[in-house]
């Protein structure tokens, strides 16, 4: 099945430093954020509950148009006619905003849940650039939520809360010649969850730099995810 439009519901560096920390955005506004939802193509035939992967899009993929997610990522691959064994929800950020900026998450999950049979202890995260960031920042603020993450270059501005995560299973990539997220952004945060005895795999990958969207197609990152269980 394809990607179906549901209403209502690579970025500068400077901006994605500014974002603020999605940890302390529990009072910011409820929104609902306009998304696109993948279903396998076998779940009309089914009646079991299927594993939700909800994908973060980079700065560039931001605004009013759903069109654009299809450009690199989980939904390009969708459109390109690649299946998957799970759900993904791939919603769009407005203009000027940020994964942080509102509280998106609780209005998406609680939609899709309405609508589709989600197997509520395998929820997973991933996202690249600012993506990558809202990945961080995302289960930082709902560290009881997901049963994995996968963030792609990112990083997270308030590495104090990321031991909140010690207990989610991680996988981060970036590449060591990023120059417009460095990959310091993501070391960091890998070295404090690994203070904190966190569960984290971190892949530098060399010679590599910001265009890493070519990881969504490897088929080894949704075997991970897929034998993560809360």
């Amino acid at each position: 099945m394809r990607f179906c439009i549901l209403a209502p519901l690579l970025c500068f560096l400077t901006g994605l430093l500014s974002s603020g920390s999605y940890a302390q955005s529990n009072h910011k506004s409820y929104e609902k954020y306009p998304y696109l939802v993948y279903l396998p193509k076998e779940y009309t035939d089914k009646k079991e509950s299927y594993p939700l992967v909800i994908y973060l899009h980079g700065g560039s993929q931001r605004g009013k148009d759903l069109t654009k997610l299809k450009t690199y990522g989980l939904p390009h691959l969708v459109d390109k006619g690649r299946d998957f064994p799970f759900i993904i929800a791939s919603p769009q950020c407005p203009d000027g905003k940020f994964w942080s900026t509102d509280n998106w998450l609780d209005s998406l999950y609680s939609d899709v849940k309405a609508k589709y049979r989600i197997d509520s202890k395998r929820i997973y995260l991933t996202g690249i650039s600012m993506g990558g960031y809202g990945v961080w920042q995302t289960a930082v603020a709902y560290p009881d939520k997901f049963a994995a993450i996968v963030p792609l270059c990112g990083g997270c501005d308030d590495s104090t809360q990321i031991c909140r995560i010690k207990h989610i299973p991680v996988w981060t990539f970036h590449g060591v010649a990023d120059d417009v997220i460095s990959i310091s952004e993501t070391e960091r945060l890998v070295r404090r969850l690994e203070e904190c005895n966190g569960q984290v795999k971190f892949t530098r990958l060399e010679k590599e730099g910001h265009a890493i969207q070519y990881l969504f197609e490897d088929q080894t990152i949704y075997d991970w995810l897929l034998k993560q269980h809360k």
